[in-house]
């Protein structure tokens, strides 16, 4: 029962900080701004919704692709982890990661007329970082004997944080006006600290998985 819990709270931590719904509100305010309150919470739930199936998607295919690719989960555990890394930097000194949505996307957010699956949904909280983490998270659940509870962990973990993008959406401009631009930097640098000791965790992981391949070959 204790890995259950230790294995479920890893998984929602990984994926809810990388996602960051937080991160994601001055941008969706922007895009946003000339928009109705309903309208609003209809592209919040579309886009959680989206969230979700994109992190599903890859989560469960993950496997397929990278035997499709020739690429080993530790190479990808790495890269995935340089990545995080990159973004927990730009999260660090509080600014928008370009490895998660740019300004050329933002900007042309507010000329759409709809932005829950693009950028809001993607690249915006399903982005190459939401990605990376469930992929990397299911290649260490099918490694460790691959019990299915571990795969409904990480499913869980990706269906809690689907909800809470949507309810820190739909309450975007209320989080707004509390936090302010003090609060949200705090946030954003905790979620960076955070962000940053599961990048290293991940390429510490993909190391130790491709040493003994690496070693076999001299």
């Amino acid at each position: 029962m204790r890995e259950i819990v230790s294995f479920s709270l890893v998984s929602l931590s990984a994926v809810f900080f990388v996602v960051d719904p937080f991160a994601a509100i001055p941008m969706f305010l922007a895009m946003t701004r000339s928009d109705s309150a309903a309208k609003r919470r209809g592209m919040a739930l579309r886009a959680s919704i989206a969230t979700f199936a994109i992190l599903a998607v890859f989560s469960l295919a993950g496997a397929v692709i990278f035997r499709t690719l020739g690429i080993s989960i530790g190479a990808f555990k790495v890269a995935g982890g340089v990545l995080l890394l990159i973004m927990s930097i730009d999260m660090l000194r509080t600014k928008p990661s370009p490895a998660r949505i740019t300004q050329g996307e933002v900007d042309e957010g507010t000329q759409k007329d709809d932005i829950a699956i693009v950028p809001l949904a993607m690249p915006l909280l399903a982005g190459p970082g939401s990605i990376a983490t469930v992929v990397v998270l299911m290649g260490r659940a099918r490694t460790d004997h691959g019990h299915w509870w571990q795969v409904a962990a990480i499913l869980g973990a990706i269906g809690v944080t689907s909800v809470a993008c949507y309810l820190v959406l739909r309450a975007a401009s209320r989080i707004d006006r509390v936090l302010g631009q003090s609060g949200m930097s705090i946030l954003s640098r905790v979620a960076g600290l955070l962000l940053a000791a599961i990048a290293i965790q991940f390429m510490l992981d993909g190391i130790r998985d491709s040493l003994p391949a690496l070693m076999s070959r001299h």
